[in-house]
């Protein structure tokens, strides 16, 4: 049953990425060509693996939670860059008729009840009694390119994983921990505990704009400004409290980032995320530059 399954996925999946047909039967392909009409960029070519993770029978219909592994080889102008990205589907089959598939949207499992008050308290910090660091932007980009499709175990894993993996990624980058042990100060992990701006990506968005000992950010007005190893935070609902955060790791021919990032795990991401499912019109972005005292 399971072989049976597995190979009524790979042919949804194949689906998915038959991007030559003028309308394919996915909505996601449709999006992600039309994201990249606007760039000036075309698929080249683009492959899909899905992999099932877990399934079971419910009056006759088999519920199936997959995984798939998207990689798309695209064009823009003389220039070709490798997207990859990683999502969790849920489908439901009925007599080995596939009857429902769609995108599960990590975003909605996050909690976001928490009170911004309690998410940072920042203490005050004179400019004299800095922590001094040299960010080195190689070695964060090296990390997210490593780790962006795995976990290190050196660190504890969130189901919500985007804002641990950054900070990851600008920890091996040098930027120094601070604050422990209090959860609302600072930005750290140590013994199983964490700051809720290493892990909570409206408490690091607030840290960035903030802090002024250990890590430091200056925010920019547009993405083309940012470098390599700098942070972009979104707020999809255009609520003010932001849910997702990515590290830029490539610039597309036009200067504009590509990202990698966890929970939507992905690598050179346009970054927009315009086709993304978590998108919405209302959706607000902030650009951190990093800041050390090279």
């Amino acid at each position: 049953m399971r072989e049976q399954l597995q190979n009524l996925l790979e042919t949804r999946v194949q689906q998915c990425v038959s991007y030559k047909n003028s309308k394919s039967k996915c909505a996601k392909i449709e999006r992600k060509k039309e994201c990249l009409s606007k760039r000036g960029a075309e698929i080249v070519k683009a492959k899909a693996r899905g992999k099932i993770i877990s399934s079971k029978e419910v009056n006759d219909v088999t519920k199936v939670l997959y995984e798939v592994h998207f990689q798309y080889l695209t064009k823009q102008k003389d220039t070709f860059f490798l997207e990859e990205e990683i999502e969790q589907r849920n489908a439901d089959f009925y007599k080995g008729i596939l009857v429902e598939d769609h995108e599960i949207n990590p975003f909605e499992k996050q909690n976001r009840s928490v009170p911004e008050e309690e998410l940072l308290r920042m203490e005050q910090v004179d400019a004299s009694d800095r922590l001094s660091y040299q960010y080195d932007r190689l070695k964060a980009v090296q990390y997210a390119e490593r780790w962006w499709n795995d976990y290190n175990p050196a660190y504890k894993k969130f189901e919500v994983d985007c804002t641990n993996f950054i900070s990851q990624c600008l920890h091996s980058g040098g930027a120094p921990m601070t604050g422990f042990p209090n959860r609302s100060s600072g930005w750290w992990m140590r013994n199983n505990n964490w700051s809720y701006s290493w892990t909570v990506a409206n408490s690091l968005r607030l840290y960035l704009s903030r802090a002024k000992t250990g890590l430091r950010a200056k925010e920019v007005k547009s993405p083309d400004q940012l470098l390599l190893g700098d942070v972009i935070c979104y707020d999809f609902q255009g609520d003010g409290r932001f849910d997702h955060n990515t590290i830029v790791t490539g610039k597309d021919v036009n200067g504009m980032p590509l990202v990698n990032a966890h929970t939507y795990n992905c690598r050179m991401r346009y970054w927009a995320y315009e086709d993304s499912t978590a998108y919405t019109p209302k959706i607000k972005y902030k650009f951190y530059s990093i800041v050390d005292d090279r």
